[in-house]
């Protein structure tokens, strides 16, 4: 799940992919990369795979499933506590 200091760094990244289409390239070239300049420790052992959504294809991120869950974990995914998302769009961006 993002932390607020995440989101911020996601929005500041996806900011620069929509301003910069060599960023932007860079950024679906080598995620890890481009991450680790932005500041993101990037752990050993982890892949990162950016994909670009379009008017016509949308991604839904299907987490990894959990090894076990507690009887809170599965209280809260009964209950309908909501699914994490991408962070707001920058300032000023319109849909």
């Amino acid at each position: 799940m993002m932390n607020e200091e995440t989101a911020k760094i996601a929005g500041k990244i996806i900011a620069k992919a929509w301003a910069d289409d060599a960023y932007k390239a860079r950024l679906l070239a080598d995620p890890a990369a481009v991450l680790t300049a932005e500041g993101v420790e990037v752990p050993a052992g982890i892949t990162f795979r950016v994909v670009e959504d379009t008017a016509g294809t949308q991604t839904l991120v299907l987490p990894a499933r959990p090894t076990e869950l507690s009887d809170a974990d599965l209280g809260g995914v009964a209950g309908g506590r909501p699914v994490p998302g991408p962070p707001p769009p920058p300032k000023g961006y319109t849909f």
